[in-house]
């Protein structure tokens, strides 16, 4: 970064040191307390690591495709459906909303949320589904969005605690940090909530079809079971000393994404739907693979579509 004189810039750190010591609590990381690049690259002096990760996100064209991918129903006919980025900006803020009540590094928290699904393929899980198994099919390798991710968090050179968080907010490994771990668990809280909302809007369930144990514990509206899940989280993680929800709740929430994926992500309506999503990403992939190119080179291209730019894709090659 060029050196620039200011009064602000040459007290910029210190300032954020004192105010993180004097206010986050002793188990936040510190934002200059981090792990480091995998590149070397001199600080910011008007941004700490994790806001500099946060920015460098927000501006990658990864990100920016997001807009285009499925959360749960592909290219629906309407404005109001959530894509991957909405998603991905609710499980964000609900996140950082965790942390702050937690006194935890917000911008971290926000770093590793916006990050978190950068390597999602098109067509949602259908499509992860379907690129995993045409991979090891013709190349005895596996495809998970998390790892996609946490190659592109690579390429970005962001931080050892973003890129932990990013790896880890699915799959068995936990989170180094605390506030990977609110990520890994709000995912959760967000997703099933939304795609509740957007199954009622798309008229293949209505609110009386949910289990009514759950909805009697957690809340009716959306708004009710999110409000519901944080505070739960919020209270249960400052008694634990570490991110736990309580198990009468936390029993309730798997039970509501059992229900979803019974219902609605496995379910008849879908079946259709993601068949055409895995015909197209199997098409794809066997036209590459026939064209010599090489699996990371296939892995990067077919990840990064969205869901229409594929489906046109596959038109040119029918």
């Amino acid at each position: 970064m060029p050196d620039l004189a200011g009064t602000v810039a040459d007290a910029f750190e210190a300032q954020v040191r004192e105010h993180e010591e004097r206010c986050l609590s002793p188990l936040a990381v510190r934002s200059y307390d981090s792990g480091g690049r995998l590149r070397p690259e001199d600080d910011c002096r008007l941004r700490t690591p994790f806001q500099r990760d946060r920015d460098r996100i927000l501006h990658s064209k990864p990100f920016r495709r997001l807009k285009g991918k499925t959360q749960v129903f592909i290219d629906p006919a309407g404005d109001h459906y959530r894509t991957r980025m909405t998603h991905t900006l609710e499980t964000t803020a609900i996140a950082r909303g965790v942390a702050r009540a937690l006194r935890l590094n917000e911008d971290l928290v926000e770093a590793i949320g916006l990050g978190h699904d950068m390597g999602h393929p098109a067509f949602g899980h259908a499509g992860e589904e379907a690129l995993d198994q045409a991979l090891q099919q013709h190349f005895g390798r596996r495809f998970r969005h998390n790892e996609h991710s946490l190659q592109i968090a690579e390429s970005l050179n962001l931080t050892a605690e973003v890129r932990d968080g990013i790896l880890t907010h699915t799959g068995e490994r936990m989170p180094a940090t605390l506030e990977g771990k609110i990520v890994r668990i709000v995912d959760r809280v967000a997703y099933i909530n939304h795609d509740i909302d957007d199954a009622i809007r798309f008229g293949i369930l209505h609110p009386t079809d949910l289990p009514q144990p759950e909805v009697a514990r957690l809340g009716d509206r959306g708004s009710e079971r999110i409000d519901t899940l944080v505070h739960d989280l919020v209270e249960s993680s400052q008694a634990a000393g570490d991110i736990v929800q309580s198990e009468d709740v936390g029993d309730a929430m798997l039970a509501l994404r059992s229900f979803m994926f019974e219902r609605v992500y496995l379910g008849p309506h879908a079946r259709l739907e993601q068949e055409r999503a895995r015909a197209a990403i199997r098409r794809i992939f066997e036209h590459l693979a026939a064209d010599r190119q090489e699996p990371e080179q296939i892995v990067d291209f077919i990840a990064g579509m969205t869901d229409r730019f594929a489906l046109a894709y596959v038109s040119e090659l029918n």
